[in-house]
């Protein structure tokens, strides 16, 4: 039997000082699934060809912008699959619109877009296109994520009645982005990042995660940003209390100037009849309190999870696997999604039809609403809707 090609993926970003695209990269092509074998990884058109030299790909498919890069790759035989844009978020939008003109899915980093106008005509985008759209809400790809996740559904707590997502880190506590680094000097730019900053950064991610775990919906948010480093253009702390469609009570809370912290990112949904937390600086563990049972603590790849959390291990249980890996699952999932577009499996009448653990458009709308509402709540220092 004929091996099965490799999916074809082609990047625009993640050139030279790059954080996120060589993660990208690496996840992407952990499975076998996928390869990287093209790119527009710079505005530089020799800074690009340095990446691609990197790669290890053709030099003649180191692109000098992305829109040559989706022009000329339409055209080959052994054309691009898909393209991964992995940008500043003020180019999501245009490369995005791009790819689905020309009829190529796209797996995007988040945040979907720069702001909640940019993210409503990609998501009439999507739609129209009718194809594939992914978006690399990391931690959705961790196995007690989704067994937190599966809990909740299950209603093995009970109804939710309070919730609580943080998510500190200590990297911008001084105003490095005037020394010239290069991920704060893009993330603190209004133009490059867009109107929210610690809020679009690693708040959306949060509030992403709360959503998704708990599959509960934000109806309303009540949120005061802050910009403590003198100077600052944009948000760099948020504190915010939020309401749950099923009227449960919450807490969000988002900084990065947080001194000493890492990537705190801390999850806790407690219902009647117990309570989850889970720490993505300890993925591995999921600790469960009972009201009135010893507290448990589930550990990953074991026999006992749910489905959901036992289909993503790779490893035997006491093995750790971590953001890398979290990161592969999902382009694993959005492989297999388009293996399935292509063969033409999708259901008739969806528009989208990726797994339900996989983040798409419909994320990245609700997670660019919470960005624009914090934005207003605070602007009207109280309650809005969403």
């Amino acid at each position: 039997m004929a091996e099965e090609r490799k999916l074809r993926m082609g990047m625009v970003g993640g050139g030279p000082g790059a954080f996120i695209g060589p993660i990208h990269r690496i996840a992407a092509e952990l499975d076998g699934k996928i390869e990287l074998v093209a790119g527009a990884f710079s505005q530089s058109a020799e800074r690009s060809r340095e990446a691609g030299e990197r790669f290890h790909i053709d030099p003649a498919r180191a692109y000098a912008d992305y829109r040559q890069m989706i022009e000329a790759e339409r055209k080959l035989t052994d054309g691009i699959d898909f393209v991964a844009i992995v940008t500043p978020n003020h180019l999501h939008l245009p490369v995005a619109l791009a790819a689905l003109e020309a009829g190529i899915p796209v797996m995007s980093d988040k945040p979907a877009t720069a702001n909640y106008e940019e993210v409503l005509k990609l998501e009439a985008a999507v739609a129209k296109a009718g194809l594939p759209y992914g978006l690399t809400h990391t931690y959705a790809g961790y196995q007690m994520v989704r067994e937190a996740r599966a809990m909740c559904a299950e209603g093995k707590l009970g109804k939710i009645r309070k919730v609580a997502v943080e998510y500190f880190q200590g990297w911008l506590s001084r105003p490095i982005e005037a020394s010239g680094q290069k991920q704060a000097e893009w993330r603190t730019d209004p133009a490059r990042n867009g109107p929210g900053g610690a809020i679009g950064d690693i708040g959306t991610h949060a509030f992403h995660l709360l959503e998704y775990v708990s599959g509960l919906e934000v109806t309303a948010i009540n949120a005061t940003l802050r910009s403590v480093v003198p100077g600052r253009k944009l948000d760099d702390d948020c504190n915010a209390f939020v309401r749950m469609s099923n009227g449960a009570g919450g807490m969000l809370a988002c900084s990065q100037v947080a001194a000493g912290e890492m990537n705190e990112l801390r999850l806790r949904i407690y219902g009647e009849e117990g309570s989850i937390e889970w720490r993505q600086q300890d993925p591995n563990r999921l600790t469960v309190k009972w009201l009135d049972k010893p507290e448990e603590i589930h550990h990953a790849a074991t026999s006992y999870l749910s489905g959901d959390a036992k289909a993503v291990a790779r490893t035997p249980a006491g093995h750790p696997e971590g953001y890398l890996e979290a990161f592969a699952v999902l382009y694993s999932e959005f492989a297999d999604a388009l293996i399935a577009w292509k063969e033409g499996k999708w259901e008739q009448g969806r528009r989208n039809s990726l797994p339900a653990t996989l983040p798409g458009i419909r994320a990245g709308v609700r997670g660019m609403r919470f960005m624009e509402r914090a934005i207003e709540s605070n602007r009207r220092e109280g309650w809005v809707e969403f």
